[in-house]
């Protein structure tokens, strides 16, 4: 599937707020390459040339629902500052088991593939999270315990899981609340 920022879905598409449903495994011929895909799209987002080339916006993580694919998948790979894959997941059916009751903020806010416009504020998550799911990439059942960044990109990628936009946990009335028990994560 063709996967730029032409064919992903934006917030002012209702399929955005879709509800995403179980994944049959093993994975499909069609969910296979559809998760490939949006690997791939994570992967080649981050380097200049090839975003250019593909029309690809930055980003470190991508759900299915966001190319119109109602279905618990998502593929995740974080980079350090190098441009070395860090971690890298290819997600399907992944569920938050456990998570703290510590809470953390990205300083800068979130973004978002599917959110064109700014929406300023913080959004405050788990500090820490166990998901377990099957990730393509190892092709087995996983448990990850992410703190920090990493758990902030899980939550925000399974939020997409239950038509929830980031923008959705801003404070409207006190959009840069500051909670002083939370980590802040630069």
């Amino acid at each position: 599937m063709l996967i730029n920022n032409d064919t992903i879905v934006k917030d002012d598409d209702k399929r955005i707020r879709e509800r995403s449903v179980d994944v049959s495994l093993p994975l499909s011929a069609e969910d296979r390459a559809l998760l490939e895909d949006m690997l791939q799209y994570v992967k080649d987002s981050t380097v200049p040339e090839l975003a250019e080339e593909k029309n690809l916006r930055p980003a470190v993580g991508i759900s299915a629902i966001q190319v119109g694919v109602p279905k618990k998948m998502t593929a995740i790979v974080l980079k350090d500052g190098d441009g070395e894959i860090e971690c890298q997941y290819a997600l399907v059916n992944p569920k938050i088991v456990s998570n703290s009751l510590e809470k953390a903020y990205l300083a800068n806010g979130e973004g978002c593939l599917s959110v064109d416009e700014d929406h300023d504020g913080y959004i405050y998550r788990s500090a820490r999270v166990k998901v377990r799911g099957y990730d393509m990439i190892r092709d087995k059942n996983v448990e990850i315990r992410a703190e920090g960044y990493l758990a902030i990109v899980l939550q925000h990628e399974l939020d997409h899981f239950k038509g929830i936009l980031f923008y959705d946990h801003i404070n409207n009335e006190n959009p840069y609340y500051e909670d002083k028990e939370a980590i802040r994560i630069e």
